[in-house]
């Protein structure tokens, strides 16, 4: 039986280990990014903005993607979770800065909380690499 290699790419915060899963994953020429926060070292970057928080986390899913080998003009698809649907025009000015000439396919969906209350959202990304 023929395995294709799986790479995982780790951010390093202590949740990974604690939950079980990796910031991405890259299996043959296809890479998926977690849900991704505004949080680094445990502090919560633009808190109260929106565009803010979706700035920071296009900037992180940037650099996961780079260790797996590939950037933002690959992503196929992004996927976005709202605290505050009134809110979408931030995210979408943000998705539209990291992603206008790109396109990928993309979904914003409201969800009543996310896993600390200052998160106003959480974006996951997949991308594909030529293979």
């Amino acid at each position: 039986m023929h395995f294709i290699d799986r790479i995982s790419i780790s951010s390093g915060t202590v949740w990974e280990d604690k939950v079980g899963y990796s910031r991405a994953v890259r299996v043959g020429n296809v890479i998926e990014v977690s849900g991704t926060t505004a949080v680094e070292n445990d502090v919560v970057l633009g808190e109260g903005s929106v565009y803010d928080q979706s700035c920071f986390i296009f900037s992180k899913i940037e650099k996961a993607l780079s260790e797996a080998g590939a950037d933002l003009h690959h992503v196929v698809r992004t996927r976005a979770y709202i605290t505050d649907i009134s809110r979408w025009i931030e995210y979408a000015n943000a998705h539209a800065l990291f992603f206008g000439k790109i396109k990928p396919a993309t979904s914003l969906v409201e969800v009543s909380n996310l896993i600390q209350p200052d998160l106003l959202i959480e974006i996951e990304a997949t991308a594909i690499i030529p293979g």
